[in-house]
């Protein structure tokens, strides 16, 4: 009997047969107590009665899968004789139970790029039907195309895996839902939130945003060299940064500290003379473990200024010179050199 049959239906049962005659061969039926069924007596031709089994109540296979009634023929004779046969029903499942997942909301932290294939997590849904009707399949639901491009859900098992790696710095977190539906259609929905973690897979990049190059040897102290922008895409200790600036010494250039701006001030007076160019590198580390690092390498070119007198190969040139040397003879050469360079260096008399 299927459990969908409305109270009330009859199934004809088996009638007796009995060898005597007369009131000796006239049976009743009696039909064991159950709520379930009863039994009920439909009149044949020729006067006998067919017993017939009777509905009472709606059928849950789930709750009650069979049932084992006796039922019992007695004749009219004195003493009665009576006999028995048993009665086995058998209650077909209907599709009327949807899946059930054994969470509303499934949850996950995983870390940034897991290899292709990585288990995720699984869901599991049951169904109380039997058969196809309570074989349960997954999918997903109406989820972005993102999503199926970094996951994948096995249609038996439930099994989330990702189908590529995962990046934190695009996408932090995940959520979707997926679909169990059973054999006769029956679908039933979940969630799924997935948080990445961060791994340190960055390392800090470093911008030069402004850079005064070539500088005057006589710009003033404090006068602003360069500006870069340092950054980390991780986050937390990962993504926090340390910058160190390292050049050749005596160093003449400075960094601010703190911030993710460093802007490279004149820490003091600059001298072509001394040094035409400064090479410097900014080397920004962060807080992971391994660290990583990024670095930056500035040249700065020092342009002259006229910061130098000429200067003479002696400060005084003694002669002597005959009284008959004829014009134009050459008393005595002298010399005059300039640190300076281009016109500032040339020097005249």
């Amino acid at each position: 009997i299927g459990e969908w049959t409305l109270p009330g239906a009859c199934f004809p049962l088996e009638m007796a047969r009995d060898m005597d005659v007369g009131s000796n061969s006239l049976l009743t039926y009696q039909l064991t107590s159950s709520p379930f069924f009863s039994l009920l007596m439909k009149e044949k031709p020729g006067g006998k009665k067919q017993p017939e089994l009777v509905l009472e109540r709606s059928l849950d296979r789930e709750k009650q899968s069979s049932f084992e009634l006796v039922l019992t023929a007695v004749d009219g004779g004195d003493p009665a004789r009576s006999g028995t046969v048993q009665v086995l029903i058998n209650v077909t499942d209907a599709n009327d139970n949807p899946p059930v997942f054994s969470k509303g909301v499934y949850e996950a932290r995983v870390g940034e790029n897991l290899p292709a294939g990585s288990l995720v997590l699984q869901v599991r849904a049951t169904d109380a039907d039997a058969g196809s009707n309570g074989r349960v399949s997954y999918s997903f639901g109406n989820v972005p195309d993102g999503v199926r491009l970094l996951f994948t859900v096995d249609s038996e098992t439930g099994e989330v895996r990702t189908v590529s790696p995962l990046d934190f710095e695009e996408e932090n977190k995940y959520i979707f839902g997926l679909e169990a539906t059973d054999g006769g259609g029956l679908t039933e929905h979940c969630e799924v939130q997935i948080v990445i973690m961060d791994e340190n897979d960055n390392a800090p990049e470093i911008t030069i945003l402004f850079l005064s190059s070539p500088i005057p040897e006589d710009a003033p102290v404090g006068t602003v060299v360069a500006v870069l922008k340092v950054r980390d895409r991780d986050s937390g200790e990962n993504g926090q940064v340390s910058c160190e600036l390292s050049g050749e010494a005596p160093r003449s250039i400075a960094a601010s500290p703190g911030g993710s701006y460093k802007v490279l001030v004149l820490a003091k007076a600059l001298d072509r003379e001394e040094a035409a160019f400064h090479e410097l590198v900014l080397r920004a580390s962060d807080g992971g473990d391994p660290a990583r690092t990024g670095t930056a390498r500035i040249r700065v070119t020092v342009v002259d200024a006229n910061d130098n007198a000429p200067v003479f190969s002696q400060a005084e040139y003694t002669v002597r010179v005959p009284e008959d040397v004829p014009v134009g003879y050459t008393v005595v050469p002298v010399m005059a050199t300039d640190a300076d360079e281009g016109l500032n260096g040339q020097v005249k008399y």
